[in-house]
């Protein structure tokens, strides 16, 4: 095989390239598993530090440190805009895509006939499409999937195996839902009444606005009387649950494990790391960054970044974090100083009997 050189690579990404262009270069790898025949990318100056220690053969950087080599780096360098597209379309050079088949519409799914689907549409085996759906042009449904009666698709949207949109779902256009996400159960919500507990009718819908994407066994709730709705070019992670009602704003990142209570609302560009839970009718404002686990039980200011559990402000929380990881040798100190009080009380009292006897 004859592999290519880190000159025709560079020429691919219009990078200036500052070592050998000759080298062969047999794939793309993470900047600490990259061997001498590979490439990688740094992203950022602590990322440059570690380039140091790297065996990678060469490495995309960006163009703000061409004119010199860094201090300590023998690597051969490719100087370009943007590292990580620039990796990434390496990377597609090395491992390409496979476009699924054609296969258009097949015998072996079920169409109601009562759907309308657009044009270049690629409908699986195993799929299932109930009544009154309206399906947009050029989607593509895995085998498995589950579309119920009145959903609304739009153009270019990608559903993968086994993701299942109940009754009255609406996806605007290119929307992906990855595997066994299940987009418009009923909310959790009962009354208790006589000693039982009594269902409330979820009368709802979902809507997914244009350009998200919700990842594998994602569940978001339809509401009680209106829509869940989740904004523009919202990111999901996977195994994240949204409740009955929530809203949320548009460019909202959910890291895996979040969880919404109901009628939560957020502002745009909100973000959420691994593990967040959000108490019920709570409003996270607009570009405010919640750190994992935190436990949110109020509403977040605009642009406000909060951490721990109970969540509170990162700079309040990080002073917690610092005085808490001191308890015990606070608690030794205390105890010392008891002990000395204790035996000064001793001593006063001795004094004061002595007084008292001359």
């Amino acid at each position: 095989m004859s592999w290519p050189t880190l000159g025709e690579l560079a020429l691919r990404v219009g990078g200036e390239v500052l070592g050998d262009t000759q080298l062969a270069i047999h794939d793309v790898a993470a900047l600490h598993k990259a061997g001498p025949n590979e490439i990688t990318f740094v992203g950022d100056d602590k990322h440059l530090r570690q380039l140091r220690s790297s065996a990678a053969g060469a490495c995309l950087i960006s163009r703000k440190h061409r004119g010199a080599r860094p201090e300590g780096v023998t690597t051969a360098l490719v100087f370009v805009d943007d590292p990580q597209d620039a990796c990434l379309a390496l990377a597609r050079i090395f491992r390409p895509q496979t476009e699924p088949a054609l296969i258009g519409i097949s015998a072996k799914a079920h169409v109601s006939p009562t759907a309308t689907i657009g044009s270049g549409c690629q409908i699986y085996p195993g799929a299932f499409i109930d009544d009154d759906v309206e399906i947009g042009r050029d989607c593509t449904l895995y085998p498995g999937v589950c579309v119920g009666s009145g959903c609304r698709i739009g153009d270019n949207c990608l559903l993968y195996p086994y993701a299942v949109l109940y009754p009255n779902v609406r996806l605007g256009h290119r929307v992906i839902v990855h595997a066994s996400a299940v987009l418009g159960a009923d909310g959790f919500g009962y009354r208790f009444r006589g000693g039982r507990f009594e269902k409330i009718p979820q009368l709802g819908w979902v809507e997914v606005a244009d350009d998200c994407e919700i990842g594998a066994c994602t569940t978001i709730d339809r509401g009680m009387l209106g829509a869940t709705s989740i904004g523009e070019g919202t990111k999901l992670d996977n195994l994240i649950m949204i409740g009955h009602n929530c809203e949320l704003g548009k460019h909202n990142a959910f890291a895996s494990q979040v969880g919404l209570a109901g009628s939560v609302t957020t502002g745009d560009y909100v973000r959420c790391a691994g593990q967040v839970g959000v108490a019920d009718h709570v409003h996270l404002g607009r570009g405010c960054t919640l750190g994992a686990k935190a436990g949110i039980h109020k509403s977040i200011p605009d642009g406000d970044t909060q951490i721990g559990y109970p969540a509170r402000p990162e700079q309040e929380q990080l002073r917690i974090m610092m005085v808490t990881s001191k308890l015990p040798e606070m608690r030794k100190t205390l105890k010392d100083l008891e002990s000395r009080v204790a035996e000064l009380d001793r001593l006063v009292e001795q004094l004061t009997a002595s007084a008292a006897e001359s």
